[in-house]
């Protein structure tokens, strides 16, 4: 699902919802949830999931075009833990 299938949703899902608010709504939620990571906070969302942010060491790396080795910098990178409840009510779909 992208962003503008999700408001579109909601818009559809609540009558009383614009469109224009819930593109509002939607960003708002994804805005605080890039300031909280950013800021290197933990976010968890009960019965759906938590994100968090993984280090990743300095490493080389190899040009995959040329061949030649080439140096990768630290970095912080989001990551998703899906919940006990989402896990479940996707094994479930067949």
């Amino acid at each position: 699902m992208t962003k503008s299938e999700l408001i579109a949703r909601l818009a559809g899902r609540f009558p009383q919802l614009v469109a224009k608010d819930a593109d509002y709504a939607v960003k708002m939620i994804l805005d605080a949830m890039t300031e909280c990571l950013s800021r290197g906070d933990r976010i968890e969302i009960r019965g759906f999931g938590s994100f968090a942010l993984n280090y990743r060491p300095p490493r080389i790396g190899r040009n995959p075009k040329s061949g030649e080795k080439v140096k990768v910098g630290e970095k912080y990178v989001p990551h998703f833990k899906a919940g006990k409840e989402l896990r479940e009510r996707v094994d479930l779909v067949d």
